[in-house]
């Protein structure tokens, strides 16, 4: 009896579904339509709400798109990423008042002034002035004025060992579904190459440490990792890392520019991948990303590298019909000749 069900069972369902898509077109065009209401479109928070929600349940939305273009309505994805987790980590109790505006120029003029002044000493000198702030507020501002530029000797550190430097950093991508996930990547200083890449929801310090085992299987590994403070690390990274030769160099607090290598990587990933695609979950996100990662190292020209890319110079093609490869839908494209 099934057999002879199963197939109007499938029709049934085929039947379902062009309805619905059907009804989804329709909504998408009045939605637009009266958005034309005036001379010029209205666009309101509500018709961006609209179209958020309209590619979580329409996987055709682009065909019906007339107003604006689909990265209008990506960057409104992540306009909606943005809120939904501002609003989801508010606070749910108020902290400290920030302390009165004088006190804390008075904060950073007296540690100026008196560089041998502790918190403390300071402290003492605002109570006689009138203002009653605690040591520990005092430190906090205190270290914004004793806060030094940095040294010359950390340049000469990334050049003189450029050749045996990895960079490692986190990013997040948001999926359709507003679900964080976390991109962890490995890239050299010499050739800007990206060595290693991958995708989590949870980086945990195992996880972590399993991506520096698989960036490093096969006996490629430098003998300095430049990295920040993130908790996700975990306790024993550093003398893990030792035990198998590689020096884990930390980067100061609050000093992106001491990774400069990884945080211009972030930059280039989130321009021309990550902020054109929206990701589905984490699959989806790790397949497109190691499409990006094969153009990057094996075709994109780097101005660091005089044009080279990454991983060789390419050869140079004088004879035969330009022929273009997209990449990642058409998002980029690789050309070369064709020989016939």
């Amino acid at each position: 009896m099934l057999r002879y069900l199963r197939p109007w069972l499938g029709w049934l369902l085929a039947w379902l579904r062009i309805r619905t898509d059907h009804a989804f077109e329709v909504a998408a065009l009045k939605q637009q339509l009266a958005m034309y209401e005036g001379r010029r479109p209205d666009i309101r928070d509500s018709d961006r709400l609209f179209w958020v929600l309209l590619v979580l349940l329409f996987p055709r939305w682009r065909d019906s798109l007339v107003v604006v273009r689909p990265e209008t309505v990506v960057r409104w994805h992540r306009a909606g990423w943005r809120r939904y987790w501002t609003w989801k980590s508010r606070p749910h109790r108020r902290g400290r008042p920030r302390i009165d505006p004088e006190a804390r120029e008075l904060i950073l003029r007296l540690a100026r002034e008196n560089r041998t002044w502790g918190s403390v000493r300071i402290q003492g000198e605002l109570r006689a002035l009138g203002h009653d702030v605690s040591a520990e507020t005092v430190r906090r501002y205190r270290l914004q004025a004793l806060r030094r530029p940095p040294s010359p000797n950390w340049r000469a550190f990334l050049t003189n060992h450029r050749h045996e430097l990895w960079a490692c950093d986190f990013f997040t991508v948001p999926t359709i579904s507003f679900t964080t996930l976390y991109v962890f990547f490995f890239v050299s200083h010499a050739r800007r190459r990206i060595e290693h890449i991958h995708v989590t929801k949870h980086p945990t310090a195992d996880w972590v440490w399993r991506q520096l085992i698989e960036a490093t299987a096969w006996g490629h590994r430098p003998r300095f990792l430049v990295r920040d403070r993130d908790r996700a690390y975990g306790g024993g990274f550093i003398a893990s890392a030792r035990a198998i030769g590689i020096e884990s160099v930390l980067t100061p607090v609050r000093a992106p520019k001491a990774n400069a290598i990884a945080e211009r990587l972030v930059g280039t990933l989130r321009r021309e991948c990550t902020n054109h695609v929206i990701p589905l979950n984490e699959r989806h996100l790790r397949r497109v990303l190691l499409e990006y990662v094969d153009y990057y190292n094996a075709t994109r020209p780097h101005r660091t590298l005089e044009l080279e890319t990454p991983e060789a110079a390419r050869t140079v093609q004088r004879h035969g019909r330009v022929v273009a490869h997209p990449v990642l839908g058409g998002l980029h494209h690789r050309y070369d000749r064709d020989a016939a």
